[in-house]
């Protein structure tokens, strides 16, 4: 096992997960990369799931990522007491003093439940961050021309489709709030600064939207009604960022009141069964989920958009969201975007890559 690449990618993920505001998994994932430098528990989990030589291997597949979560399920389910007292997820207390003081019980568990951390490690991380919806939403509040055309909604790399849901979120910044009052999904904040004038606008002219159409599409789809799929959205959610977890909790609340589909299938697949129909606005968004995507494979994806976007005109809309990592004009961030139609795209916001807060960077609107 060639234990250095893949300690780097650790420490990395580490560093990351410090500037994306978790201090605990910071600091786990920081001592996990020494733990496989010295060919600790961390390393004989890992040793099936790379390939000799490759660095890249690790990152592709999220190893950090997947390992952290198979802990943090085995924290929520209860069989791992010990760590769970650091876990604020679980209960626990973290401890900013001590950011490590988690780490032993780390260790031990992943001795301890080598070969089910194991079997975990063989599913492909899956989160669904609720907080995109932020930007989705916003899109979506530009992008439909007219109070209450009907919205066929599609959904790239779904996951459970709890997104897919959006419009039943309760978003608030300042004097502006937009969707039910008594939604189960929050969203505060979640502007930075001054709320764009398109945002207000697009309010505005939707009170409500008509969504007549959620379906969604994902290689190894989450069913998020059962226990295990529930259960795995959770275990990929960060332990000490609570709010994220309130916002899980609530679009699960939600996702069994409103119905969506997601199927098992690739993104081009998905896209070519999908055809405009009259009377209606077709909207296909995703968000950061590209990286994920063969390049091929995206070739394939961004024809059927063309072919949608060519079919499109006065009497079958169609749009294109996109919440993804990129640069506009020398900004490097994860931004919001959408094409109209047979427009061009256009970017409107930036925003942490969980979605809250956002900002309006009028220089390139």
């Amino acid at each position: 096992m060639p234990r250095e690449p893949v300690a780097r990618i650790f420490a990395q993920q580490a560093e990351a997960c410090a500037r994306l505001g978790s201090p605990l998994y910071a600091a786990l994932l920081e001592r996990a990369a020494d733990d496989i430098r010295e060919g600790g528990p961390c390393a004989a989990v890992l040793a099936g799931h790379i390939v000799a030589g490759r660095e890249e291997a690790a990152r592709d597949q999220a190893l950090p990522l997947r390992l952290a979560g198979a802990v943090h399920a085995l924290v929520l389910t209860g069989r791992a007491p010990r760590l769970a007292e650091h876990y604020p997820s679980a209960g626990g207390v973290f401890s900013a003093e001590r950011p490590d003081a988690a780490w032993p019980a780390f260790r031990e568990v992943v001795a301890a439940e080598g070969e089910w951390i194991e079997g975990w490690l063989r599913r492909p991380p899956q989160t669904n961050e609720v907080g995109r919806a932020n930007l989705l939403l916003a899109g979506l509040l530009y992008a439909v021309p007219s109070a209450q055309l009907p919205v066929r909604l599609f959904e790239l790399g779904s996951s459970a489709g709890l997104n897919l849901r959006a419009e039943q979120f309760r978003y608030s910044a300042g004097d502006f709030a937009w969707g039910p009052a008594d939604s189960a999904v929050r969203l505060a904040d979640a502007w930075e600064g001054e709320v764009p004038d398109w945002l207000r606008m697009g309010a505005q002219r939707h009170q409500a939207l008509r969504i007549v159409e959620r379906r969604g599409c994902d290689l190894t789809p989450i069913d998020p009604l059962s226990a295990d799929g529930s259960l795995a959205l959770r275990a990929y959610v960060w332990p000490d960022q609570r709010d994220r977890f309130a916002r899980l909790d609530g679009a699960l609340s939600i996702a069994a009141k409103v119905y969506a589909t997601v199927e098992s299938a690739g993104a081009a697949e998905f896209l070519s069964a999908v055809d405009l129909e009259p009377g209606t606005l077709t909207v296909v968004w995703h968000s950061v989920m590209r990286q994920y995507v063969p390049a091929e494979e995206w070739a394939a994806v961004e024809r059927e958009l063309d072919r949608l976007a060519a079919a499109s005109g006065p009497e079958a809309g169609f749009a294109v969201i996109r919440f993804e990592p990129g640069e506009v004009r020398g900004t490097r961030g994860f931004w919001l975007s959408v094409r109209s139609d047979k427009g061009p795209e256009r970017p409107l916001a930036l925003a942490h890559p969980h979605g809250v807060p956002a900002r309006w960077p009028t220089a390139v609107v």
